[in-house]
């Protein structure tokens, strides 16, 4: 069986959640016990060449990103579970979009959710967590973050308009199943609405109409 290590709310963990719930294949979920102080499992699995999540465990196999722009995982479990998210006719497109909806949207989504951090990190974690991010982005990032809660937003709504724009004219970003990308966007909104404090923007209503959509879609072979 599939097992996936994750932290729940990850944008890039959501991703590969729902792509297994999408393929119908039993799987297994191992959350961090930690998930900012204690990576020893990944670690461990991985024998000492990673620490990053999601990791996927399939049999014998342990898979990770190989590098920042891969997406090993999403193709190990496409190729395996014979999904067919990656269409060589659509490879151009779909790597355009995945390194926007992950270098762009994920920029401003992310730091919308930590916002509310304290509410889905535990105690024990509160401080790992922090001096990661404080680490990354500098001292007060998440007070800066809250101050400018509405620009961001505003933002995130700019950044997702060209997708509204797709989806007005097919039922999926790039026709009528759901491929690879339609994952990634999935992963990235996924994050930002996790804390259950925001809605997708009434003014991308054909957006608002997807995320419905791919919270339940399944495989139809």
């Amino acid at each position: 069986m599939i097992e996936l290590v994750q932290a729940p709310w990850s944008p890039f963990c959501i991703v590969q959640r729902r792509i297994l719930e999408f393929s119908g294949a039993k799987f297994k979920i191992t959350n961090l016990p930690k998930a900012y102080g204690d990576r020893s499992l990944v670690w461990k699995l991985t024998k000492g060449k990673y620490y990053a999540v999601p990791v996927i465990r399939d049999g014998a196999k342990v898979i990770y990103e190989s590098g920042d722009d891969t997406q090993d995982i999403a193709r190990h479990l496409d190729a395996k579970l014979k999904l067919g998210l990656f269409p060589v006719a659509r490879e151009g497109e779909q790597s355009v979009l995945w390194r926007y909806f992950e270098h762009e949207i994920e920029a401003v989504g992310f730091k919308l959710n930590d916002i509310y951090w304290r509410e889905f990190v535990t105690k024990a974690d509160e401080l790992p967590f922090l001096r990661h991010k404080e680490r990354k982005f500098g001292r007060g990032c998440v007070d800066q973050w809250r101050a400018q809660q509405k620009d961001l937003l505003r933002q995130l709504e700019q950044l997702l308009r060209p997708c509204e724009q797709m989806l007005a004219h097919s039922e999926f970003l790039l026709g009528d199943r759901p491929l690879f990308v339609d994952f990634e966007l999935f992963g990235m909104i996924g994050n930002f609405l996790y804390t259950g404090h925001y809605a997708l923007p009434k003014s991308l209503p054909n957006l608002r109409e997807w995320y419905r959509c791919m919270q339940t879609v399944r495989l139809v072979r």
